[in-house]
């Protein structure tokens, strides 16, 4: 700003000189350019020459200075992208760590599970042929028990039948006494042979 004012003054002291010769009458004539002479013209052409490098010169200090502002803001962009880059590719991490787990647990369960069925379909079996090993063993033995007890029946039947039948034979071929000791005889000897 400063520069900008020394050359606007040092325009118009130059512009003055130029206007006070002229009013002189000077020594001699001199040509000029819309009422300016060849050294106004240089004052003018180095006023402009420094005002243009002045502004010229901020000029480009303002573009760098834009551009090196875009540049951080683009710099601070891209430091945030990577830092939300690296902060997925963790989270993509956990999530896959948490899925090779989960799936790893899924396989232990159904392993797990596959085992206890089988356990317990062989318990099962071990037990179903267990029972009927049992009511087979017990019907075996009731139906043993039923044919000692129907056995027995049958020979107590019998013996009694033959016993009626050998004292009625008896009681019709011999007399009362020999019939009543071999009777008594005979029924002593079914007795020890039942017992």
């Amino acid at each position: 700003m400063a520069e900008e004012h020394t050359a606007a003054t040092t325009a118009g002291t130059v512009a003055a000189t130029v206007a006070a010769t002229v009013a002189d009458g000077g020594h001699h004539a001199e040509p000029t350019l819309l009422g300016i002479g060849a050294e106004g013209w240089v004052y003018t052409g180095v006023a402009i020459f420094i005002v243009l490098a002045v502004v010229i010169g901020k000029v480009p200090s303002l573009i760098a200075k834009g551009l090196d502002d875009r540049i951080a803001a683009v710099r601070k962009q891209l430091d945030e992208a990577a830092a939300l880059r690296s902060e997925a590719e963790k989270l993509l991490g956990e999530a896959q760590a948490a899925k090779a787990a989960a799936e790893s647990d899924a396989a232990t369960i159904r392993a797990r599970a596959q085992t206890e069925a089988a356990d317990l379909v062989k318990a099962s079996e071990a037990a179903a042929s267990e029972a009927i090993a049992r009511r087979t063993a017990a019907a075996t033995s009731r139906i043993a028990a039923a044919e000692r007890t129907a056995t027995a029946e049958l020979k107590a039947e019998v013996a009694a039948q033959v016993t009626k039948a050998a004292a009625a034979i008896i009681a019709a071929r011999s007399d009362k006494e020999l019939q009543t000791r071999l009777t008594d005889e005979a029924i002593a000897g079914l007795d020890r042979r039942l017992h």
